[in-house]
Protein backbone atom coordinates (compact mmCIF):
# COMPACT_ATOMS: atom_id res chain seq x y z
CA UNK A 1 0.00 0.00 0.00
CA UNK A 2 1.10 3.69 -0.46
CA UNK A 3 1.88 5.81 1.96
CA UNK A 4 0.19 9.28 1.02
CA UNK A 5 0.42 13.08 2.10
CA UNK A 6 -3.01 14.83 1.75
CA UNK A 7 -2.96 18.48 1.58
CA UNK A 8 -5.60 20.40 1.93
CA UNK A 9 -6.79 24.05 3.95
CA UNK A 10 -10.16 22.50 4.66
CA UNK A 11 -10.13 19.55 7.06
CA UNK A 12 -13.45 18.29 6.63
CA UNK A 13 -12.33 17.32 2.95
CA UNK A 14 -8.80 15.75 4.19
CA UNK A 15 -11.00 13.75 7.03
CA UNK A 16 -12.67 12.24 3.92
CA UNK A 17 -9.92 11.98 1.91
CA UNK A 18 -7.64 10.24 4.54
CA UNK A 19 -10.52 8.00 5.72
CA UNK A 20 -11.43 6.75 1.89
CA UNK A 21 -7.81 6.03 1.63
CA UNK A 22 -6.85 4.29 5.28
CA UNK A 23 -9.80 1.96 4.99
CA UNK A 24 -8.12 -0.07 1.94
CA UNK A 25 -4.46 -0.11 3.65
CA UNK A 26 -2.97 3.34 2.71
CA UNK A 27 -0.78 4.75 5.42
CA UNK A 28 -2.51 8.34 5.41
CA UNK A 29 -0.74 11.56 6.72
CA UNK A 30 -2.53 15.21 6.81
CA UNK A 31 -1.47 18.75 6.12
CA UNK A 32 -3.20 21.68 6.46
CA UNK A 33 -1.35 24.27 4.30
CA UNK A 34 1.66 24.12 1.54
CA UNK A 35 4.52 24.81 4.37
CA UNK A 36 3.01 22.33 6.86
CA UNK A 37 3.18 19.45 3.56
CA UNK A 38 6.62 20.55 2.69
CA UNK A 39 8.08 20.23 6.44
CA UNK A 40 6.71 16.78 6.32
CA UNK A 41 7.82 15.84 3.06
CA UNK A 42 11.28 17.02 4.62
CA UNK A 43 11.15 14.33 7.26
CA UNK A 44 9.57 11.76 5.68
CA UNK A 45 8.99 9.91 2.49
CA UNK A 46 5.63 9.84 0.66
CA UNK A 47 4.77 7.73 -2.86
CA UNK A 48 1.73 9.87 -3.41
CA UNK A 49 0.73 13.23 -2.78
CA UNK A 50 -2.88 14.93 -3.27
CA UNK A 51 -3.25 18.49 -2.82
CA UNK A 52 -5.43 21.47 -3.19
CA UNK A 53 -5.01 23.63 -5.95
CA UNK A 54 -6.67 26.84 -3.80
CA UNK A 55 -5.47 27.07 -0.20
CA UNK A 56 -4.07 30.77 1.65
CA UNK A 57 -0.35 31.00 1.80
CA UNK A 58 1.44 28.83 -0.16
CA UNK A 59 -1.04 27.43 -2.56
CA UNK A 60 -1.08 24.20 -4.86
CA UNK A 61 0.94 25.11 -7.64
CA UNK A 62 3.48 26.78 -5.17
CA UNK A 63 3.43 23.27 -3.54
CA UNK A 64 3.67 21.49 -6.50
CA UNK A 65 6.85 23.42 -7.75
CA UNK A 66 8.33 22.56 -4.28
CA UNK A 67 7.77 19.21 -4.85
CA UNK A 68 9.01 19.13 -8.03
CA UNK A 69 12.09 20.64 -6.79
CA UNK A 70 13.09 18.62 -3.90
CA UNK A 71 11.01 15.43 -4.00
CA UNK A 72 10.72 14.37 -7.98
CA UNK A 73 9.56 10.80 -6.96
CA UNK A 74 6.55 11.89 -5.37
CA UNK A 75 3.35 11.55 -7.61
CA UNK A 76 1.06 14.33 -7.23
CA UNK A 77 -2.72 14.25 -7.71
CA UNK A 78 -4.20 17.90 -7.93
CA UNK A 79 -7.69 18.44 -6.53
CA UNK A 80 -10.03 21.63 -8.56
CA UNK A 81 -12.94 23.31 -8.17
CA UNK A 82 -15.52 22.55 -10.79
CA UNK A 83 -14.75 25.13 -13.76
CA UNK A 84 -10.94 25.22 -12.84
CA UNK A 85 -10.10 22.70 -15.47
CA UNK A 86 -7.47 24.76 -16.97
CA UNK A 87 -5.32 25.32 -13.67
CA UNK A 88 -5.63 21.84 -13.29
CA UNK A 89 -4.10 21.27 -16.43
CA UNK A 90 -1.30 23.48 -15.98
CA UNK A 91 -0.40 21.35 -12.78
CA UNK A 92 -0.18 18.60 -15.10
CA UNK A 93 2.24 20.59 -17.45
CA UNK A 94 4.63 21.21 -14.23
CA UNK A 95 4.58 17.14 -13.18
CA UNK A 96 1.32 16.16 -11.27
CA UNK A 97 -0.04 13.06 -12.56
CA UNK A 98 -4.02 13.65 -12.92
CA UNK A 99 -6.08 15.35 -11.00
CA UNK A 100 -9.84 14.89 -9.23
CA UNK A 101 -12.78 17.76 -9.47
CA UNK A 102 -14.24 18.83 -5.70
CA UNK A 103 -16.95 17.61 -5.38
CA UNK A 104 -15.65 14.51 -5.38
CA UNK A 105 -18.36 11.35 -6.48
CA UNK A 106 -17.24 9.10 -3.46
CA UNK A 107 -14.56 7.08 -1.88
CA UNK A 108 -13.74 4.88 -5.11
CA UNK A 109 -12.91 7.83 -7.55
CA UNK A 110 -9.72 8.74 -4.96
CA UNK A 111 -9.42 4.85 -4.37
CA UNK A 112 -8.84 4.66 -7.84
CA UNK A 113 -6.53 7.23 -9.06
CA UNK A 114 -4.26 6.97 -6.17
CA UNK A 115 -3.71 3.31 -6.62
CA UNK A 116 -2.90 4.26 -9.89
CA UNK A 117 -0.71 6.89 -8.90
CA UNK A 118 1.19 4.09 -6.36
CA UNK A 119 1.10 1.78 -9.61
CA UNK A 120 3.33 4.44 -11.49
CA UNK A 121 5.32 4.88 -8.55
CA UNK A 122 6.59 1.52 -8.00
CA UNK A 123 6.85 0.36 -11.61
CA UNK A 124 9.51 3.74 -11.62
CA UNK A 125 11.54 2.09 -9.14
CA UNK A 126 11.66 -1.16 -11.10
CA UNK A 127 12.90 0.99 -13.55
CA UNK A 128 15.40 2.42 -11.78
CA UNK A 129 16.41 -0.73 -10.18
CA UNK A 130 16.83 -2.45 -13.69
CA UNK A 131 19.37 0.82 -14.85
CA UNK A 132 21.18 0.04 -12.00
CA UNK A 133 20.95 -3.95 -12.53
CA UNK A 134 19.28 -4.73 -9.40
CA UNK A 135 15.88 -5.82 -10.54
CA UNK A 136 14.11 -7.87 -8.00
CA UNK A 137 14.47 -11.81 -8.66
CA UNK A 138 11.79 -14.02 -9.50
CA UNK A 139 13.69 -17.28 -7.87
CA UNK A 140 17.11 -17.89 -6.95
CA UNK A 141 18.17 -20.44 -8.80
CA UNK A 142 15.59 -22.98 -8.24
CA UNK A 143 15.83 -25.47 -11.73
CA UNK A 144 12.60 -25.55 -12.15
CA UNK A 145 12.01 -21.83 -12.69
CA UNK A 146 14.20 -21.29 -15.40
CA UNK A 147 11.78 -22.14 -17.89
CA UNK A 148 9.43 -20.23 -16.42
CA UNK A 149 11.88 -17.38 -16.08
CA UNK A 150 12.85 -17.60 -19.98
CA UNK A 151 9.30 -17.60 -21.09
CA UNK A 152 7.96 -14.54 -19.04
CA UNK A 153 11.09 -12.62 -20.56
CA UNK A 154 10.33 -13.89 -24.14
CA UNK A 155 7.01 -13.14 -23.67
CA UNK A 156 7.89 -9.66 -22.23
CA UNK A 157 9.07 -8.37 -25.58
CA UNK A 158 5.57 -9.27 -27.21
CA UNK A 159 1.92 -8.23 -26.82
CA UNK A 160 0.90 -11.45 -26.84
CA UNK A 161 -2.25 -12.24 -24.06
CA UNK A 162 -0.67 -14.13 -21.38
CA UNK A 163 -2.60 -16.74 -18.94
CA UNK A 164 -0.61 -17.20 -15.57
CA UNK A 165 -1.49 -20.83 -13.83
CA UNK A 166 -0.52 -21.68 -10.56
CA UNK A 167 -2.04 -22.68 -7.00
CA UNK A 168 -2.44 -19.31 -4.65
CA UNK A 169 0.56 -17.33 -3.34
CA UNK A 170 2.91 -18.69 -5.68
CA UNK A 171 3.44 -15.10 -7.27
CA UNK A 172 1.16 -14.78 -10.51
CA UNK A 173 1.13 -11.11 -9.61
CA UNK A 174 4.69 -10.39 -9.45
CA UNK A 175 5.06 -12.61 -12.66
CA UNK A 176 2.74 -10.26 -14.49
CA UNK A 177 4.88 -6.95 -13.12
CA UNK A 178 7.46 -8.89 -14.13
CA UNK A 179 6.29 -9.22 -17.87
CA UNK A 180 5.17 -5.17 -17.60
CA UNK A 181 8.62 -4.16 -16.34
CA UNK A 182 10.05 -6.08 -19.57
CA UNK A 183 7.76 -4.79 -21.77
CA UNK A 184 7.61 -1.94 -24.40
CA UNK A 185 4.29 -0.84 -22.22
CA UNK A 186 6.98 -0.24 -18.82
CA UNK A 187 6.10 3.47 -19.01
CA UNK A 188 2.44 2.89 -19.06
CA UNK A 189 0.37 2.00 -15.96
CA UNK A 190 -0.09 -1.47 -14.42
CA UNK A 191 -3.59 -1.78 -12.85
CA UNK A 192 -4.86 -5.18 -11.27
CA UNK A 193 -8.48 -6.56 -10.45
CA UNK A 194 -8.97 -9.42 -8.40
CA UNK A 195 -12.19 -10.89 -9.87
CA UNK A 196 -13.19 -12.62 -6.46
CA UNK A 197 -12.94 -9.50 -4.72
CA UNK A 198 -16.06 -7.64 -6.70
CA UNK A 199 -19.76 -8.51 -6.88
CA UNK A 200 -20.64 -9.13 -10.45
CA UNK A 201 -22.37 -5.71 -10.75
CA UNK A 202 -19.41 -3.90 -9.56
CA UNK A 203 -16.62 -5.76 -11.61
CA UNK A 204 -18.72 -4.01 -14.61
CA UNK A 205 -18.55 -0.94 -12.83
CA UNK A 206 -14.65 -0.95 -11.53
CA UNK A 207 -13.85 -2.39 -15.07
CA UNK A 208 -15.51 -0.36 -17.61
CA UNK A 209 -16.70 2.88 -15.32
CA UNK A 210 -20.15 4.45 -15.99
CA UNK A 211 -21.76 7.36 -16.93
CA UNK A 212 -24.00 9.85 -14.91
CA UNK A 213 -27.45 8.74 -13.85
CA UNK A 214 -26.19 4.88 -14.76
CA UNK A 215 -27.76 3.83 -11.42
CA UNK A 216 -28.39 4.89 -8.04
CA UNK A 217 -25.81 7.21 -6.43
CA UNK A 218 -23.88 7.88 -9.93
CA UNK A 219 -23.97 11.48 -9.54
CA UNK A 220 -20.97 11.84 -12.08
CA UNK A 221 -19.27 10.10 -14.85
CA UNK A 222 -16.31 8.09 -13.66
CA UNK A 223 -13.52 5.93 -15.62
CA UNK A 224 -13.20 2.64 -15.04
CA UNK A 225 -9.95 0.97 -14.49
CA UNK A 226 -9.56 0.03 -18.65
CA UNK A 227 -9.43 3.84 -19.03
CA UNK A 228 -6.86 4.06 -16.93
CA UNK A 229 -4.91 1.52 -18.17
CA UNK A 230 -4.68 3.25 -21.36
CA UNK A 231 -0.96 2.37 -22.85
CA UNK A 232 -0.42 -0.04 -20.55
CA UNK A 233 -1.05 -3.71 -18.61
CA UNK A 234 -4.13 -4.75 -17.32
CA UNK A 235 -3.71 -7.87 -15.09
CA UNK A 236 -7.35 -9.75 -14.19
CA UNK A 237 -6.61 -11.96 -11.24
CA UNK A 238 -8.54 -14.77 -9.95
CA UNK A 239 -10.06 -14.91 -13.55
CA UNK A 240 -12.13 -18.06 -13.05
CA UNK A 241 -14.03 -16.45 -10.52
CA UNK A 242 -16.25 -14.40 -13.07
CA UNK A 243 -19.49 -14.95 -13.55
CA UNK A 244 -20.97 -16.25 -16.92
CA UNK A 245 -22.27 -12.89 -18.12
CA UNK A 246 -19.25 -10.52 -17.02
CA UNK A 247 -17.34 -13.53 -19.12
CA UNK A 248 -19.38 -12.71 -22.55
CA UNK A 249 -18.73 -8.62 -21.50
CA UNK A 250 -14.72 -9.33 -21.28
CA UNK A 251 -14.78 -11.60 -24.53
CA UNK A 252 -16.62 -8.77 -26.29
CA UNK A 253 -13.72 -6.27 -25.32
CA UNK A 254 -10.98 -8.57 -25.62
CA UNK A 255 -12.40 -8.89 -29.86
CA UNK A 256 -13.20 -5.47 -30.27
CA UNK A 257 -11.07 -3.45 -28.39
CA UNK A 258 -13.03 -1.35 -26.98
CA UNK A 259 -16.21 -1.00 -24.17
CA UNK A 260 -19.16 0.99 -23.18
CA UNK A 261 -19.24 2.43 -20.25
CA UNK A 262 -22.00 0.98 -17.72
CA UNK A 263 -25.26 3.01 -18.49
CA UNK A 264 -24.07 4.69 -21.92
CA UNK A 265 -23.37 3.72 -25.59
CA UNK A 266 -20.45 6.04 -26.26
CA UNK A 267 -17.45 3.53 -27.68
CA UNK A 268 -14.22 3.76 -25.34
CA UNK A 269 -10.93 2.69 -27.16
CA UNK A 270 -9.00 -0.12 -25.50
CA UNK A 271 -5.81 0.10 -25.21
CA UNK A 272 -4.07 -2.20 -22.99
CA UNK A 273 -1.74 -5.63 -22.97
CA UNK A 274 -3.81 -8.36 -21.01
CA UNK A 275 -3.02 -10.48 -18.00
CA UNK A 276 -4.99 -13.13 -15.95
CA UNK A 277 -4.36 -15.53 -13.83
CA UNK A 278 -6.28 -18.27 -12.37
CA UNK A 279 -5.87 -20.97 -10.03
CA UNK A 280 -8.55 -22.73 -10.80
CA UNK A 281 -8.77 -25.58 -13.47
CA UNK A 282 -10.57 -23.95 -16.25
CA UNK A 283 -10.02 -26.98 -18.56
CA UNK A 284 -12.99 -29.13 -15.83
CA UNK A 285 -15.08 -25.67 -15.63
CA UNK A 286 -15.01 -25.55 -19.38
CA UNK A 287 -16.61 -28.91 -19.41
CA UNK A 288 -18.92 -28.30 -16.29
CA UNK A 289 -20.50 -24.75 -17.90
CA UNK A 290 -18.78 -22.52 -15.88
CA UNK A 291 -16.09 -21.11 -17.83
CA UNK A 292 -16.46 -20.01 -22.08
CA UNK A 293 -14.26 -21.82 -24.25
CA UNK A 294 -13.82 -19.09 -26.60
CA UNK A 295 -12.74 -16.63 -23.54
CA UNK A 296 -10.43 -19.64 -22.47
CA UNK A 297 -8.71 -19.27 -26.19
CA UNK A 298 -8.28 -15.91 -26.30
CA UNK A 299 -6.98 -15.88 -22.74
CA UNK A 300 -4.64 -18.61 -23.33
CA UNK A 301 -2.40 -17.58 -25.97
CA UNK A 302 0.65 -17.90 -24.08
CA UNK A 303 0.03 -20.02 -21.11
CA UNK A 304 2.50 -20.05 -18.29
CA UNK A 305 2.46 -22.33 -15.08
CA UNK A 306 3.92 -21.25 -12.25
CA UNK A 307 5.42 -23.79 -9.56
CA UNK A 308 4.36 -24.24 -5.92
CA UNK A 309 7.22 -23.62 -3.40
CA UNK A 310 7.66 -27.23 -2.87
CA UNK A 311 8.47 -27.53 -6.34
CA UNK A 312 11.15 -24.81 -5.87
CA UNK A 313 12.69 -25.49 -2.58
CA UNK A 314 16.48 -24.63 -3.85
CA UNK A 315 14.65 -21.17 -3.64
CA UNK A 316 13.49 -20.79 -0.14
CA UNK A 317 16.33 -19.49 1.99
CA UNK A 318 17.25 -16.66 -0.54
CA UNK A 319 13.33 -15.94 -1.25
CA UNK A 320 12.88 -15.86 3.10
CA UNK A 321 15.72 -13.98 3.56
CA UNK A 322 14.60 -11.54 0.93
CA UNK A 323 11.08 -11.37 2.18
CA UNK A 324 12.20 -10.53 6.02
CA UNK A 325 14.53 -7.87 4.57
CA UNK A 326 11.31 -6.00 3.05
CA UNK A 327 9.18 -7.09 6.29
CA UNK A 328 12.18 -4.65 8.21
CA UNK A 329 12.37 -1.97 5.52
CA UNK A 330 8.26 -1.75 6.21
CA UNK A 331 9.01 -1.82 10.46
CA UNK A 332 11.96 -0.15 10.61
CA UNK A 333 13.27 -2.85 11.93
CA UNK A 334 17.35 -3.51 10.20
CA UNK A 335 18.25 -6.11 12.16
CA UNK A 336 15.85 -8.95 11.66
CA UNK A 337 17.86 -11.64 11.07
CA UNK A 338 16.95 -15.59 10.57
CA UNK A 339 18.77 -18.13 12.65
CA UNK A 340 20.91 -20.93 10.59
CA UNK A 341 18.73 -23.41 11.80
CA UNK A 342 15.50 -21.76 10.38
CA UNK A 343 16.92 -21.51 7.36
CA UNK A 344 17.30 -24.81 7.28
CA UNK A 345 13.51 -25.70 9.04
CA UNK A 346 11.74 -23.31 6.76
CA UNK A 347 13.04 -25.26 3.56
CA UNK A 348 11.70 -28.18 5.00
CA UNK A 349 8.31 -27.35 4.85
CA UNK A 350 5.20 -27.80 2.76
CA UNK A 351 3.82 -24.29 2.62
CA UNK A 352 0.22 -25.21 1.37
CA UNK A 353 -0.45 -21.11 1.16
CA UNK A 354 3.05 -20.68 -0.94
CA UNK A 355 4.98 -17.69 -0.74
CA UNK A 356 1.93 -15.81 1.27
CA UNK A 357 2.06 -18.05 3.82
CA UNK A 358 6.07 -18.13 4.54
CA UNK A 359 5.52 -14.28 4.29
CA UNK A 360 2.67 -13.93 7.18
CA UNK A 361 4.94 -16.83 9.60
CA UNK A 362 7.70 -14.88 8.72
CA UNK A 363 5.73 -11.24 9.59
CA UNK A 364 4.19 -12.80 12.50
CA UNK A 365 7.57 -14.17 13.79
CA UNK A 366 8.98 -10.93 13.25
CA UNK A 367 6.61 -9.43 15.88
CA UNK A 368 7.26 -11.74 18.27
CA UNK A 369 10.81 -11.08 18.43
CA UNK A 370 12.43 -9.11 20.69
CA UNK A 371 16.00 -9.06 19.47
CA UNK A 372 15.38 -9.25 15.96
CA UNK A 373 16.67 -12.85 15.38
CA UNK A 374 13.83 -15.24 14.76
CA UNK A 375 14.41 -18.66 15.65
CA UNK A 376 12.48 -22.26 14.90
CA UNK A 377 10.02 -21.54 18.19
CA UNK A 378 8.67 -18.20 16.58
CA UNK A 379 7.52 -20.65 14.10
CA UNK A 380 4.14 -22.53 14.28
CA UNK A 381 3.82 -24.30 11.10
CA UNK A 382 4.34 -28.13 11.47
CA UNK A 383 5.24 -30.63 9.15
CA UNK A 384 2.51 -31.49 7.25
CA UNK A 385 0.99 -28.22 7.05
CA UNK A 386 -0.59 -28.36 10.98
CA UNK A 387 -0.42 -26.07 13.55
CA UNK A 388 1.85 -27.04 16.62
CA UNK A 389 0.31 -26.93 20.46
CA UNK A 390 2.18 -23.97 20.98
CA UNK A 391 -0.11 -21.84 18.35
CA UNK A 392 -3.03 -20.94 20.89
CA UNK A 393 0.24 -19.92 23.51
CA UNK A 394 1.46 -17.45 20.92
CA UNK A 395 -1.42 -16.14 19.31
CA UNK A 396 -1.92 -15.13 23.17
CA UNK A 397 0.95 -13.75 23.55
CA UNK A 398 0.70 -11.62 20.29
CA UNK A 399 -3.04 -10.48 21.02
CA UNK A 400 -1.75 -9.27 24.56
CA UNK A 401 1.60 -7.38 22.90
CA UNK A 402 -1.42 -5.63 20.72
CA UNK A 403 -3.85 -4.95 23.13
CA UNK A 404 -0.80 -3.49 25.81
CA UNK A 405 0.10 -1.22 22.52
CA UNK A 406 -3.48 0.07 22.17
CA UNK A 407 -3.65 0.74 25.74
CA UNK A 408 -0.72 2.58 26.24
CA UNK A 409 -1.33 4.73 23.35
CA UNK A 410 -5.07 5.33 24.67
CA UNK A 411 -6.78 3.31 21.54
CA UNK A 412 -4.40 5.35 18.83
CA UNK A 413 -3.86 2.32 16.32
CA UNK A 414 -1.51 4.04 13.94
CA UNK A 415 0.81 4.56 16.61
CA UNK A 416 0.16 1.24 17.99
CA UNK A 417 1.16 0.19 14.98
CA UNK A 418 4.11 1.24 14.69
CA UNK A 419 5.45 0.62 18.06
CA UNK A 420 4.36 -2.85 17.32
CA UNK A 421 6.76 -2.51 14.01
CA UNK A 422 3.75 -3.31 11.84
CA UNK A 423 1.53 -1.99 9.00
CA UNK A 424 -1.76 -0.17 9.91
CA UNK A 425 -3.55 -2.93 7.31
CA UNK A 426 -1.81 -5.84 9.36
CA UNK A 427 -2.78 -4.37 12.62
CA UNK A 428 -6.49 -3.75 11.41
CA UNK A 429 -6.48 -7.66 10.40
CA UNK A 430 -5.45 -8.93 13.66
CA UNK A 431 -7.73 -6.85 15.69
CA UNK A 432 -10.45 -8.16 13.62
CA UNK A 433 -8.82 -12.35 14.13
CA UNK A 434 -8.30 -11.36 17.90
CA UNK A 435 -11.39 -9.85 18.74
CA UNK A 436 -10.11 -6.84 19.55
CA UNK A 437 -12.10 -4.21 17.83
Amino acid sequence: MASVLIVDDEEGIRSFLAGALAGKGHEVHEAASGTEALALLRRQAFHVMVTDLRMPGMDGMSLLRGVRSEHPEVEVIVLTAHGSVDTAVDAMKLGALDYLQKPISGPEEIRMVVGRAEERYRMRAVREAAARGDVARLSYGAPSMEPVEKALGRVARTEATVLLLGESGTGKEVAARAIHAGSARVDGPFVAVNCAALSETLLESELFGHEKGAFTGASERRRGRLELADGGTFFLDEIGEMKPSSQAKLLRVLQERQFERVGGNQSVPCNVRWIAATNRDLARMMQDGAFREDLYHRLAVFPIRIPPLRERREDIPELARALLARIGQETGRPDLRLSPEVVRYLAQQPWPGNVREMANALERAAILSEDGELGQELFDVAPGGTPRRSLPTMEEAEREAIARALAHFEGNRRKAADHLGIGLRTLYEKLKRYGLG
